[in-house]
């Protein structure tokens, strides 16, 4: 994605710079341009809500909407009120003595009084699996990252999952409350699975299956090479984690959770005066819903920390 950050805004100042421009920041952003703030959000365009096809799960849609249309109704609304919303990468981030924050992209630099991380994590995809048949998979619902966003989808359907251990087994019997017909499959040649994880998954009527080699697309299905052959289902769950995107956090030193999580406090600052955090950096649930309300959380917090700091005024 080309980036959008013009040379001549390096001498500015605004009061916050959002990294990410998912749902957690472009909601932040939104509160601020309405607190009369000045206010940029730079985005890379690694959102995981830009990668889903359409959620029925997100309140106000019944009918449904995709991750793309709902992050561009967000920034046409952040806009409108004044936020500048930027594509681009940000490279590094540095504590000024001032306390403000210098903020360096691809093609210049940012002073901004505050910052709000909103990097999000990304998911791990399956590694047997060609990255062109994964994200045809995706779109067409035979495969799928978040059975608490879309389960209902796959009631009474033939489903499995690919994991092993407490995250497999978790993500199995998730999905066993919405279907009889659960597979879990396993990566590697053993599935790491204690006895009373066996001993769970066979009361659930959860089938424990061998290591998937291949996953590939036969039709409306989708194909798990097993060690009994090739088995067909409707959907397949990856429980394989995500990667926390905390390099900025690192950097300047913020504290983190045992698994890389920003830790922040009921009101979404980090343990750097002037960064906050929010969305699925923050340890919690990895929802939209409620990324959005820690972004609101944030916003609101930046804008009354700013105004004890140097009162606000028109």
């Amino acid at each position: 994605m080309p980036s959008l950050i013009p040379e001549d805004r390096a001498a500015a100042v605004c009061d916050c710079l959002i990294v990410g421009g998912g749902p957690a920041g472009l909601t932040a952003a939104i509160y601020l341009a309405r607190f009369h703030l000045r206010t940029i959000v730079v985005d890379s365009g690694q959102s995981r809500c830009a990668t889903i096809p359409l959620t029925r799960n997100h309140a106000g849609f019944p009918e449904g909407i995709s991750g793309p249309d709902l992050l561009a109704r967000m920034r046409r609304q952040a806009e409108l009120y004044g936020a500048e919303c930027l594509n681009g990468n940000v490279l590094s981030l540095e504590r000024l003595h001032d306390g403000g924050f210098c903020v360096t992209t691809e093609t210049g630099k940012f002073a901004a009084r505050s910052v709000l991380l909103a990097t999000g994590v990304s998911d791990r995809h399956p590694p047997m699996m060609d990255e062109r048949v994964h994200d045809k998979a995706v779109a067409g619902g035979q495969l799928r990252y978040c059975p608490v966003c879309d389960g209902f989808e796959v009631t009474d359907r033939n489903v499995a999952v690919l994991g092993t251990g407490q995250r497999g087994c978790d993500e199995a019997l998730f999905l066993r409350s919405y279907t009889r017909d659960v597979t879990l499959v396993s990566p590697d040649d053993v599935h790491d699975l204690t006895p009373e994880q066996r001993a769970d998954l066979s009361a659930a009527g959860i089938v424990v299956a061998g290591r998937c080699s291949d996953i590939m697309m036969a039709g409306a299905h989708i194909a798990l090479s097993l060690p009994d052959g090739l088995a067909l289902f409707d959907s397949l769950y990856p429980a394989l984690g995500s990667d926390i995107r905390s390099g900025l956090a690192r950097q300047v030193g913020v504290r983190m959770s045992g698994d890389g999580c920003l830790t922040v406090d009921g009101h979404q600052r980090t343990s750097i005066d002037g960064i906050y955090a929010a969305g699925d950096v923050v340890l919690g649930l990895d929802q939209i819903s409620h990324a959005m309300g820690e972004g609101g959380v944030a916003a609101t917090t930046i804008r009354n920390d700013l105004a004890r700091n140097r009162p606000l005024k028109r």
